[in-house]
């Protein structure tokens, strides 16, 4: 983590906490407190706290009763829950970009396309997380559904625990392209059933890989040494 310019700080704050939770400096379930922050990003404890009680508001951290913040966890049912709501936010987006006759929406989402695959393998992690992130933010505002927008800066924050995770047990960009590639290649058919297996694949097929990944994770862990 490195010192924020002057200019907005508490954003800059927030994208720094971002920054450390995608490269895996931050861990999930970590605590965050004022002063340590405060020292690493050189700004003020409340310009800290702002930017924490905002990320607390969008879900990437979590406050605990009498024991401060820490970065949110998702288990496997919360991982679940996550794709599935995306999926019906995702197909509802669809749903309105393919029914525009105009192909003003559609040129969004190629544009959007446009802009992920110049970057996609970019060595940079934190490149490709936000290259990914963006990608289905405009995916979502090429709908031109206003509720959607709002309902993003929550989505952003829980997603970017996920790639977070998922970065840390496979870093695959090639992976990431050819499954964002069949996305956008299923909505130019605008048809409907392809549409769905395409997100299918991507968000609800891709959660179940993460999570049965984790639990491998988890069993082949070192187990503590339970002698006195």
């Amino acid at each position: 983590m490195s010192p924020v310019a002057s200019v907005s700080r508490r954003d800059g704050v927030v994208n720094e906490i971002r920054r450390a939770v995608v490269l895996g400096t931050i861990k999930p379930g970590e605590k965050l407190t004022e002063v340590q922050l405060s020292e690493w990003l050189n700004v003020s404890r409340p310009t800290v706290r702002e930017a924490l009680n905002q990320m607390a508001q969008e879900g990437l951290l979590v406050q605990e009763p009498y024991r401060g913040l820490r970065v949110a966890t998702l288990d496997t049912t919360s991982i679940m829950d996550l794709a599935n709501t995306r999926m019906a936010l995702d197909m509802l987006a669809v749903t309105a970009i393919i029914e525009d006759e105009t192909g003003r929406r559609l040129r969004m989402v190629e544009e959007s396309w446009a802009e992920y695959s110049r970057v996609e393998m970019d060595p940079d992690p934190v490149v490709r997380h936000e290259s990914h992130v963006a990608f289905h933010r405009k995916l979502w505002a090429a709908s031109e559904n206003a509720l959607l927008l709002r309902l993003w800066p929550v989505t952003e924050a829980h997603v970017t625990i996920i790639l977070a995770q998922d970065q840390a047990t496979r870093a695959d960009p090639v992976r990431a392209h050819r499954v964002h590639e069949k996305l956008v290649k299923a909505i130019r058919t605008k048809d409907l059933e392809v549409i769905r297996k395409a997100f299918t694949e991507h968000t609800i097929d891709s959660a179940k890989e993460l999570i049965a990944l984790l639990d491998k994770q988890r069993v082949d862990a070192p187990q503590p040494d339970k002698k006195k």
